[in-house]
């Protein structure tokens, strides 16, 4: 039986939302939920979430769960003057499910360790729709142990659950799964420009890998359903939070000596994407960029899609 009581939730943005509103659902313990911003507080209230500052979430609950835009604000709200480090109680476990350095995730649970409080790591990965869902998959960093203990929670938002090593393996194995990505989506790119320009349809290139070598979870979802349709919504996993990932993904290459050529090709054209002005559109636009077809003109920004 789960020593657990009561959950707290700090962050509740596009993916924590619908990350707190399963596990107030579906874990049959109270939850409190704790944002800057009223509106999701409002819209989970219905579902038993209850508003709460840091101080009483870590006054009041066992284990919290943190949703949040990088490592650098999960590193403020830990060390800030009335963060989580200067709250919190021993025996307490603390799941940060945001992508944060890998040095930055170790540092903190040593942290927290000399205050008896348990860190761990258990990025997100795949899209909004899959938090609503319930059908993320989750990377853990942490003792078999806590795994165990913690594993029920992210069950009620995730479907693929791995232990990945101790703390920090969880953030390696994630921020490595989207540098692969991004370098796999930048090599699409480049080849849908260059058989556009040598005359054939990029519709006709793109749907023939799918039936080849060159199919991949990339091709299929952000290769047809965005690079090819010209989609690049704003509500979505925009340029600027991708080259955040990636420069966590080439921060530890550089701290464990792999020169990382690829991915640092990917980030040339995340730069480029952001100096044409397309930082908060979904992150594929490099496309475009890579291939400007259209001379500058405005892509499209078409809504309804998914990262």
């Amino acid at each position: 039986m789960s020593r657990f009581t009561r959950v707290g939730f700090i962050g509740l943005g596009v993916m924590g939302e619908p990350i707190c509103r399963n596990l107030a659902q579906k874990c049959g313990l109270p939850v409190l939920g704790c944002d800057m911003n009223p509106e999701p507080l409002a819209r989970l209230a219905p579902h038993g979430v209850q508003a709460a500052d840091v101080a009483t979430l870590a006054r009041e609950c066992d284990v919290i769960f943190l949703s949040l835009p990088s490592g650098e604000i999960v590193e403020k709200l830990a060390r800030g003057d009335q963060g989580l480090l200067a709250t919190c109680r021993p025996g307490q476990v603390i799941v940060d499910t945001s992508t944060s350095p890998v040095d930055t995730t170790r540092k903190l649970s040593a942290e927290f360790a000399e205050r008896q409080v348990t860190f761990i790591d258990a990025p997100v990965a795949r899209t909004r729709a899959a938090a609503e869902a319930g059908t993320l998959s989750v990377m853990v960093g942490a003792t078999p142990e806590v795994f165990e203990e913690v594993r029920p929670l992210i069950a009620t938002f995730a479907n693929e659950i791995t232990l990945c090593g101790g703390v920090g393996s969880g953030q390696v194995v994630k921020i490595l799964n989207n540098m692969v990505l991004f370098e796999t989506v930048t090599a699409l790119a480049e080849a849908r420009g260059i058989a556009r320009r040598s005359g054939v349809d990029p519709k006709v290139i793109l749907e023939t890998f799918t039936l080849g070598s060159a199919d991949s979870f990339a091709l299929r979802n952000h290769g047809l359903k965005a690079i090819l349709p010209g989609e690049f919504p704003e509500k979505a996993f925009p340029v600027s939070y991708a080259r955040k990932d990636l420069n966590y993904a080439l921060r530890l290459a550089e701290q464990t000596g792999i020169p990382a050529h690829g991915a640092r090709n990917v980030d040339l054209w995340f730069e480029a994407a952001l100096a044409r002005g397309l930082g908060d559109r979904y992150w594929p636009v490099i496309s475009r960029v890579i291939d400007d077809e259209d001379g500058g003109a405005p892509v499209n920004a078409a809504s309804g899609h998914q990262p």
